[in-house]
């Protein structure tokens, strides 16, 4: 191998490091989360008294969202550096999750799906709970639409995941 190779090769791998500020970003995204779903929670509370049923169900199914977002951001985070950056020592924190040091490529493209399916079912619920209130059968429709086409897209890649493997196996 030439230097000019090895040297281009050197910068191109060490490159990954340049990823690292884009999951401490996507940490600052968490605490941003945390506030918002604070603030939330202290004005649902507060309010819970003069809400409806099914203001008291959005309101939760809110608090929900914002906890399957930020379940999707740490995903992503841990997935992300595990996957691009460097291997995270997970079996020397007794308290880490399994699942940290085991989510692939694969499983982050069904971890990321399943959550983005979940967080769009919240919203076509919560919808769905104002459509008395606010009758726009025209975005329900929509909303249904692509909720339908993420679950669409979750079931493709899972089938295509799944004949990859059964073809890397024989």
């Amino acid at each position: 191998m030439t230097p000019v190779k090895r040297a281009i090769e050197t910068i191109i791998f060490n490159s990954r490091w340049l990823l690292v500020p884009f999951y401490l970003g996507l940490v600052v995204s968490l605490l941003v989360l945390m506030v918002k779903f604070g603030r939330n929670l202290f004005e649902f509370v507060v309010e819970v008294r003069s809400q409806s049923e099914a203001d008291v169900i959005t309101g939760v199914l809110g608090l929900v969202d914002l906890a399957l977002t930020g379940n999707l951001v740490m995903i992503v985070i841990f997935s992300g550096y595990e996957n691009f950056v460097a291997k995270i020592s997970a079996h020397e924190q007794a308290d880490w999750p399994d699942w940290i040091s085991k989510v692939d490529f694969s499983g982050l493209k069904h971890k990321l799906l399943a959550s983005i399916v979940a967080i769009a079912a919240v919203h076509v619920l919560e919808a769905f709970m104002y459509l008395e209130k606010n009758p726009d059968t025209t975005k329900l429709a929509w909303m249904v639409g692509i909720f339908g086409v993420f679950v669409v897209a979750l079931l493709i890649v899972a089938i295509a995941d799944r004949i990859s493997q059964t073809g890397a196996q024989h």
